[in-house]
């Protein structure tokens, strides 16, 4: 029980958080006067791809010092 409340929590959370940063922007359409509301919701389109790049990488040395074991 404990896990679905706080999975429900998160959820919230998250729709809280998408909601602040934009990426998720709900209107109403229609007023609450006898019928439901209507909403509309403007979600953000999320493109995800890999691509392979080079990079280079720096080369490290390391010297032990003179008098170690």
């Amino acid at each position: 029980m404990r896990v679905l409340l706080v999975l429900i929590g998160l959820a919230v959370l998250a729709l809280a958080a998408a909601m602040a940063f934009g990426i998720v922007s709900v209107d109403q359409t229609r007023p609450a006067v006898v019928q439901a509301p209507k909403f509309e919701a403007d979600v953000a389109k999320v493109r995800v791809g890999t691509e392979e790049k080079t990079v280079t990488v720096p080369t490290v040395d390391v010297e032990k010092p003179a008098n170690a074991n």
